[in-house]
C-alpha cells in the first residue's frame, strides 16, 4: 500500500512579509464589509425595512431572514442601534479600535455627555476587559454572587409525591432523573421525601432580595417559555419570576380552595360595599385634554355588535397555525412569533367577513395593527392616537 507523505515548506522571509501584507488587506476588507453591513443595518432599522418585509421586529428578520444565529443577531442589532446614535462609531468599527462583542456593552454605558471621556477606553479592548469597564462606569449596589451547584444524588425508587403536587410534577420513569432540590427562603420545614435530601440554601443579596439556585430539565424552561407568551397580553416582558410567581400564585390559590381557605362570596361582596374604592379615596385630578390627529372619514363598514368567535373555531385556528402567527413573509414562511397572540379576521369583520376557520388566523400584536392599518388606512386607525407635542 503506497502511502504519501506531505511536506511543510517554510516560507522565506520576503515571501512572509508578502503573505502578511495580503493577509493585512483581506483583514481591512473585512471590517470594511463588516462596518458597510452595520451602517446599511442601521439605516434599514430607522426606516423599519423589517416591517415592510413582514417581520415583526429587527431581530425577527436578521434571524429568520438572514439565518443569522441568535447571538450573531444580537451583537450586530445591539451595534446598528447603537450607530443610530453615534454614527461616528463607523470610523472605530471599519479600522478594528471596535468589534460587535465591546460594542454591545459600550452602548450600555455611552451617552452624549461621557462619549468622548468613555469611548476611547473601549478602544482595541476585548470583550471581558469591556465588561470590567461597564462595571467601573455602572457599578451594581448588590452584585449577584455565582456559586457552583454540585450534583444531585440519584435515588431509587423515588417514592411518589404528596398528592397536593402531584399535578403539578410530570410522572416519573425510568430515565427522568433524580428529583431536584429547590433552595428556597426560610422555609423552615422538612422537605417531602420525594425531594433530595438537601438543606435548603439561599444567598442573601439584600435585606429584600434573595439568590435562589435550581437545576432545572429543558422541559420546565420550555413551559416558563410558554407561559411567559401567555402573559404578554397582561404583563408583557415578564420575567421568570414573575412567570414563576403568577404560577405559585394560582397553585396556592387552588391550595387554599381545596381546604375551603376562602371567604364567603356574600360576605366579600359585602366588605367591598363597605370599603370605599381607590377611585372614591383618591384626589381628584384633572385628565389632560387630548388632542386627536385629523382623520379622513371613515369607510364604509359593518355596524352593529360582532358575533363571538365559537370556542370550537378557535381551536381549530389555534391547532391549524401551531399557535404562532401566521402573518406571511416576503421572502417565504410566516412570521411565527408567540408573543401577544391575537385572532384576525383575514377580510376584516367591519368589510363583511365571516367568522370562519378559513377567514381567521393568528397573529402578533404588531402584524394585526399592521393589518388593521393596511385594511383601514393608517389615518384612520389613528384616530385615537394622540399628536406628537
Amino acid at each position: 500500500m503506497e502511502t504519501t507523505t506531505m511536506t511543510t515548506t517554510s516560507l522565506d522571509l520576503p515571501a512572509a512579509r508578502q503573505a502578511r501584507d495580503g493577509l493585512a488587506t483581506l483583514l481591512r476588507a473585512e471590517r470594511g464589509a463588516a462596518a458597510d453591513f452595520l451602517r446599511a443595518l442601521a439605516d434599514f432599522d430607522h426606516r423599519r425595512g423589517w416591517e415592510r418585509l413582514g417581520h415583526a421586529s429587527l431581530f425577527a428578520f436578521l434571524y429568520a431572514e438572514l439565518g443569522l444565529s441568535t447571538a450573531a443577531t444580537f451583537w450586530r442589532m445591539s451595534a446598528a442601534r447603537l450607530l443610530q446614535r453615534f454614527p461616528e462609531l463607523i470610523e472605530p468599527l471599519r479600522d478594528g479600535r471596535l468589534c460587535l462583542t465591546t460594542t454591545a456593552e459600550l452602548a450600555k454605558v455611552l451617552t452624549a455627555e461621557n462619549r468622548a471621556e468613555v469611548l476611547p477606553r473601549f478602544f482595541g479592548s476585548s470583550a471581558r476587559e469591556a465588561k470590567e469597564l461597564v462595571a467601573e462606569l455602572l457599578p451594581r449596589e448588590a452584585p449577584p454572587v455565582k456559586t457552583v451547584v454540585t450534583g444531585l444524588e440519584r435515588r431509587e425508587p423515588a417514592p411518589q409525591p404528596p398528592l397536593s403536587l402531584q399535578s403539578a410534577r410530570p410522572e416519573a420513569s425510568a430515565s427522568t432523573p433524580a428529583p431536584i432540590s429547590l433552595w428556597a427562603p426560610e422555609m423552615g420545614t422538612t422537605h417531602p421525601a420525594w425531594v433530595t435530601g438537601r438543606r435548603d440554601e439561599v444567598e442573601p443579596l439584600t435585606a429584600e432580595l434573595r439568590r435562589l439556585h435550581v437545576t432545572v430539565s429543558r422541559g420546565l424552561l420550555e413551559k416558563v417559555a410558554r407561559a411567559r407568551d401567555g402573559l404578554s397580553h397582561a404583563l408583557p416582558g415578564a420575567t421568570t419570576e414573575q412567570v414563576l410567581e403568577a404560577a405559585l400564585d394560582l397553585l396556592l390559590e387552588h391550595q387554599a380552595k381545596a381546604r375551603g381557605h376562602v371567604k364567603r362570596p356574600r360576605a366579600r361582596f359585602e366588605a367591598a360595599a363597605r370599603e370605599p374604592s381607590d377611585a372614591e379615596t383618591a384626589p381628584a385630578q384633572q385628565a389632560p385634554p387630548l388632542t386627536l390627529l385629523p382623520v379622513e372619514p371613515p369607510p364604509p363598514r359593518r355596524t352593529g355588535p360582532r358575533e363571538a368567535i365559537p370556542a370550537a373555531v378557535r381551536r381549530a385556528v389555534w391547532e391549524r397555525d401551531d399557535g404562532r402567527c401566521a402573518w406571511p413573509l416576503d421572502g417565504g414562511g410566516c412570521c411565527g412569533s408567540t408573543h401577544r397572540l391575537q385572532l384576525d379576521h383575514i377580510v376584516p369583520w367591519a368589510r363583511g367577513g365571516t367568522t370562519t376557520v378559513e377567514n381567521l388566523r393568528i397573529t402578533c400584536a404588531i402584524h394585526n395593527r399592521l393589518a388593521a392599518r393596511q385594511a383601514f388606512g393608517s389615518r384612520w386607525m389613528g384616530r385615537y392616537a394622540v399628536a406628537p407635542a
